[in-house]
Parts: C-alpha cells; sequence; structure tokens
C-alpha cells in the first residue's frame, strides 16, 4: 500500500513539474513573440511617422533625378543660364544667387566654383585626373612606381565621377567654397546649415558613404526644391534615402 501511494506521489511530482515547465516554456514563448512585435511595431511607427509629414513629391520630379555611378543617365541637356560665371539649370538662377549671397555673409570669400558639366566635359575631366594618377602626379604605390590604371580609377572616383556619373550634368549642383582647392572649410558647416532655406542640401554629407557611395564633400551641394530640402534636412536623409519613401 505504502509503495502504491509513493509511486502515486511520485508520478503527481513529474506531472506538475512537466506542467509547470509547459507555462514557463509557453509564457517564454509569448513574451519573445510580445517582445518581436513591440521592436516591429516600434519600427513600423519609426517608418510610418517618416511618411507622415512627407512633402507632395515624386520620384520622377524635376529636381529629385538621381544620377549617381548606380544611377548613371545619359546627356540631359538642361536650359542653362548663368551666376557669378558658372552655368546652371535656369530653373534654379535666382535660389543659387541667394544661396551665395546667404553664403557670402558668413564669408565673404565664398564663391561658386563649378555647376553644370556635360557628360563630354566630365569624361575629358575624369580621363585627365586617372592620366594624372597614372603618371605619377598622384599617389605611388608601395613599391614607388606609378600606380595602375585599376587603382588610378580607385582613387579618381573618392573626387570625381565617371562620366554619365556626375549630377553636375543636371544642371542642379553647385561647388561652393571660400577657397579653389576644395578642401575642408572651416565655415562649411555654417553653410550646410543654410542651404535649406533656398532649397539645396549638402549632397554628400559624413556618414553616408554606404548609401551615397562618395565620402563627405562639403562643398558640393544640389538643388531639391524647399520643402524636399527642409525634409531631408529634418530626418538626415541622402538623396536616396529620400526617393525611397516617394512614390514613383
Amino acid at each position: 500500500m505504502k509503495r502504491r501511494i509513493t509511486f502515486s506521489l511520485i508520478v503527481l511530482v513529474l506531472l506538475i513539474v512537466c506542467a509547470l515547465g509547459f507555462i514557463f516554456i509557453t509564457n517564454d514563448k509569448s513574451n519573445s513573440t510580445n517582445e518581436s512585435v513591440k521592436k516591429t511595431s516600434i519600427s513600423s511607427s519609426k517608418e510610418a511617422a517618416k511618411k507622415k509629414d512627407l512633402p507632395n513629391a515624386k520620384q520622377s520630379d524635376w529636381n529629385l533625378v538621381l544620377v549617381s555611378r548606380k544611377s548613371p543617365k545619359d546627356e540631359m541637356n538642361p536650359t542653362l543660364a548663368t551666376v557669378n560665371g558658372i552655368q546652371v539649370d535656369q530653373r534654379i538662377t535666382s535660389a543659387v544667387q541667394e544661396f551665395l549671397e546667404a553664403a557670402q555673409q558668413i564669408s565673404p570669400a565664398e564663391h561658386l566654383i563649378s555647376g553644370y558639366r556635360s557628360v563630354s566635359y566630365q569624361e575629358g575631366l575624369y580621363q585627365s585626373y586617372v592620366q594624372a594618377e597614372m603618371n605619377g602626379q598622384g599617389t605611388v604605390n608601395s613599391s614607388g612606381k606609378p600606380i595602375s590604371e585599376e587603382e588610378a580609377i580607385k582613387n579618381v572616383q573618392t573626387y570625381s565621377q565617371p562620366p554619365r556619373s556626375s549630377e553636375h550634368q543636371t544642371g542642379l549642383a553647385i561647388d561652393m567654397s571660400n577657397i579653389d582647392s576644395l578642401n575642408e572649410s572651416q565655415y562649411a558647416k555654417q553653410i550646410a546649415e543654410i542651404a535649406p532655406k533656398y532649397g539645396f542640401v549638402l549632397r554628400f554629407p559624413e556618414g553616408k558613404k554606404a548609401e551615397t557611395g562618395i565620402g563627405y564633400e562639403d562643398w558640393h551641394f544640389r538643388y531639391v526644391g524647399l520643402e524636399n530640402a527642409k525634409y531631408m534636412t529634418e530626418h538626415n536623409l541622402t538623396l536616396e534615402e529620400y526617393l525611397k519613401l516617394l512614390p514613383a
């Protein structure tokens, strides 16, 4: 009789342990699922918030055209106008002039260095840079000899884009600095801050090379329009990232 009672108690204890284990596992899975749902919900909420106040813009808008190594374009032939000796798309003439004047309030030496460049002009410029690197006027390899064409191209693409891949061909991009060499300017951050007021964004900001394919350039500004520039700046978006949020 005692053995039967003992055996029954053992079975009862095992059943209780199994039941508790099942409850624990179920709760653990439930918690994991809830946590996953929470993370997904938070992520979705952030995306929703990001899209909630989107400007009324489309990927196909003329001022949002994307030209890069991943999105090359043939010659675009924009109608041009001249601002302080630099050609730009005539639709942004006033914006360029006003932006330049505002920048000169920060640094009187601020001036336009480059604007529109045709595909053929870009090709000549690009090839001249590659040749200069190969001729030893640029970097040399570890053996002290001029670098190969492949190495030269890799170096050049850190500061100049191949033909059909430079957004200067749009007429919507300008290079502006208080020095001609396009090295980092002490006024660059101040000027980048005022750029959105005139419809411009700093096209290649710090920490965004993964998105743009190009390192930080404090002199290269791109016209995208007032509302787009404001939104991109507030949300720290490159043109590539912004376009993904817009309808085609």
